[in-house]
């Protein structure tokens, strides 16, 4: 019997069908395994002597629907942190202007505009305070 035309006209049956993880052709119908993925293993199949393979598998090329969600709240956290800052850095220059002024006018001899004692019913100017976040 050859080996040639003969021997590959006999080839109807077929040993690997599409695999339900990774959905390409690589799942073994007789070893019961994915050549792609190693499934049913519960760890994927990756090594590191190919480095394009990796690429093409790693973090980012799919859907990301839980990482999407958590990135979400780290820009949040940081959104909120930097209005924080920036709050804080207002807040300080204001200060410094008042600290300014009242040496300007207690040089000018109007300290007795400060002197006075305010009106306890009256409500007193208070500055915000950014709320802390728990980022």
């Amino acid at each position: 019997m050859t080996k040639g035309t003969s021997s590959f006209g006999k080839r109807r049956n077929k040993t690997h069908t599409l695999c339900r993880r990774c959905g390409s052709k690589a799942y073994h119908l007789q070893k019961s395994t994915c050549g792609k993925c190693a499934y049913p293993a519960k760890r994927k199949r990756k090594y590191n002597w190919s480095a394009k393979a990796k690429r093409r598998n790693t973090t980012g090329t799919g859907r990301m629907r839980h990482l999407k969600l958590k990135l979400q709240f780290q820009q949040a956290c940081n959104a909120l942190w930097q209005m924080e800052f920036r709050l804080k850095g207002i807040i300080s220059k204001l200060l410094r202007i008042i600290f300014i002024l009242q040496i300007y006018f207690h040089y000018l001899g109007m300290d007795s505009v400060k002197a006075q004692h305010p009106n306890p019913r009256e409500p007193q100017l208070q500055l915000p305070v950014p709320p802390k976040s728990n980022c």
